[in-house]
């Protein structure tokens, strides 16, 4: 049970990440997207999860203290960003936009 209220509850917390990102027209290169497929991605869920620990481990301190806000945008929401919306091999969180050519 603690599992999915677990999930549910992270996938929530994406979801907003998808809409507002930023459009990025950068152009890596097949050796920028497989390094950052098998090495900065892996590293970058490694960091999210131990940020989301982190916060959910600290989070009645944070709420004492009045900045869970800043402590969620610091230990999970990064993260979540440079993990799930940052397009592969790119250098900053965005999605590409296909240009389509119209004839």
């Amino acid at each position: 049970m603690n599992k999915k209220l677990f999930l549910t509850v992270a996938i929530a917390m994406l979801l907003p990440l998808g809409a507002h990102a930023e459009r990025v027209e950068e152009q890596p290169s097949a050796f920028q997207m497989a390094g950052d497929l098998l090495v900065a991605r892996p590293i970058g869920l490694g960091i999210f999860a131990l940020g989301t620990v982190t916060y959910v481990a600290t989070l009645p301190i944070s709420l004492l203290g009045g900045n869970s806000g800043d402590a969620a945008e610091a230990l999970v929401f990064k993260p979540a960003e440079e993990v799930f919306v940052r397009c592969l091999g790119c250098e900053r969180p965005g999605r590409k936009e296909r240009l389509r050519e119209r004839n």
